[in-house]
Order: structure tokens, then C-alpha cells, then sequence
């Protein structure tokens, strides 16, 4: 396991290198492809991302027939965010009732401990300055595509996510949640916030795990135990990613 800017990845010398060639290609090339570059800039995606893509993809179709909404917690750069926006903007334009929050203090992790292991440490995986603003006019952007653009269905919320979950609650006693993502990677803040929105489950939501099972982030195992048990869940996995697991409630 290596860790280059505050992040952890597994990729050695080699594919980091040939990886770091492929976004100097794309840089050099993005001012050449003109109006259509979404569609030439996928010659430097790497099948890292798309890989990526398909297991959000594969997550999304299980919760076409279940209502609620959408909980990413650990939004960090906003892929995944962005990701399922444009999942939702694919699958149900129409479904307003398809709200996407996205929780992060985007000044990294907070509230390490031992049973996170001895890797981890707080301000791990931290964004820019004023990077919140900038994610937030992506999502703004992203939204304008979909039909009644006006209507926002999709929110960011900056904080800790143990504490900001409570807010959540309390100003959104409708909301059912269909799935919740968790991606905070640490104990505390995944044991608390899994304890919270339980009540807000239904038959057939999903709980995704992105970091289980993982040598490296221990704290995230830990807290599903505690809180539900690992023996008590039916956990699944899916090809495209190596630690990300998810169950459906029932």
C-alpha cells in the first residue's frame, strides 16, 4: 500500500507512472477536441474509472423500484456524486423524488482512532480551499441537463457527518433512504451514522460498503459489525471493485 498526497492507492511505480502519461495526454490534448470532447476525452480513461463507473451503474439499477433517496457519505472529490447524478439524469429524469446528498467535512478524515488502524490519520484525503464551492457549481452544471432543471435534487452537505446526519433527520422526516453509501472509510463517523438512518431504511435499500473487509481501513468492518454484524447480513460483492460490498435491508 502506497500514499501519495494524503490518499492511499495500491497501484505500483510503474502503472502510476503510466497512468500520470495517459493524464498528461489528455491535458495536452482536452483545448484540441473541441465541442465534443466528452466524447474524445474517454481515449484516456483509464479502466480504473470505467470500472468505477460500471459498479455505480450496477448499484443504481438495484434501486430502481425501491423509493427514497440517495445518501453518499464521503463525497470527497464528487465522482461518485457526479456519477450518480448523471445515473439518475439516465435511468429516471423524471423521478423527482430521486434527491442525491452527498456528506463530507472536505477537509478530510476526522476523528482517527486504534481501531482505524495505524495508516490512517486525520486530514487524510482532503480537498482543496474552497473546493465545496467549486463541486457544488459541477453539480449545478450537471443538473441543468435534466429535465425541470429548476427543481434541485441534488445537495452537498459540509460537516462531519456524525453530527450533520442528525440535522438531516430532523429537517427531512419524509425522506426514506433507498441507499446509502459509505465511504467515509473510519469507525466513528461510519458506526454513527449507520446507527442514525436506520429507522429511514425500507425492504430492499441498500447499504454499500466501500472500504470492507480492506487490511487497510479496518474501522469500516468494525462498525458494520457493531452495529448490525457481519454474520447477521447478507453481503454481496461485485466484480469491479475489490473492497466494496453491499446488502440489502430487510
Amino acid at each position: 500500500m502506497f500514499k501519495s498526497n494524503s490518499e492511499f492507492h495500491n497501484k505500483p511505480p510503474e502503472l502510476v507512472n503510466k497512468l500520470e502519461r495517459l493524464r498528461v495526454l489528455g491535458k495536452d490534448n482536452s483545448d484540441k477536441y473541441g465541442v465534443n470532447w466528452t466524447n474524445h476525452s474517454l481515449c484516456t480513461l483509464p479502466i480504473q474509472s470505467l470500472s468505477r463507473l460500471f459498479y455505480y451503474n450496477e448499484l443504481y439499477r438495484k434501486i430502481l423500484e425501491v423509493p427514497g433517496v440517495i445518501c453518499e457519505f464521503g463525497v470527497q472529490w464528487g465522482a461518485g456524486l457526479s456519477q450518480l447524478l448523471n445515473l439518475r439524469n439516465l435511468y429516471e429524469a423524471h423521478n423527482m423524488s430521486r434527491v442525491i446528498y452527498g456528506f463530507d467535512t472536505f477537509d478530510g478524515f476526522e476523528g482517527a482512532t486504534k481501531s482505524d488502524g495505524n495508516l490512517v490519520s486525520d486530514g487524510d484525503y482532503k480537498t482543496v480551499t474552497n473546493y465545496f464551492s467549486v463541486l457544488e457549481e459541477i453539480v449545478s452544471i450537471h443538473e441543468s441537463f435534466q429535465p425541470r432543471p429548476q427543481i434541485k435534487r441534488t445537495s452537498l452537505i459540509k460537516g462531519d457527518a456524525s453530527k450533520t446526519v442528525d440535522k438531516w433527520l430532523n429537517d427531512n422526516p419524509h425522506a426514506i433512504i433507498s441507499m446509502a453509501i459509505f465511504d467515509m472509510d473510519i469507525y466513528q463517523p461510519t458506526k454513527d451514522v449507520l446507527e442514525k438512518i436506520i429507522p429511514r431504511l425500507t425492504r430492499g435499500s441498500l447499504l454499500v460498503f466501500d472500504e470492507l473487509n480492506c487490511p487497510e481501513f479496518p474501522g469500516e468492518t468494525l462498525a458494520l459489525n457493531e452495529v448490525l454484524g457481519i454474520n447477521k447480513v447478507a453481503l454481496r460483492k461485485t466484480p469491479y471493485q475489490p473492497y466494496s460490498s453491499y446488502c440489502v435491508w430487510s
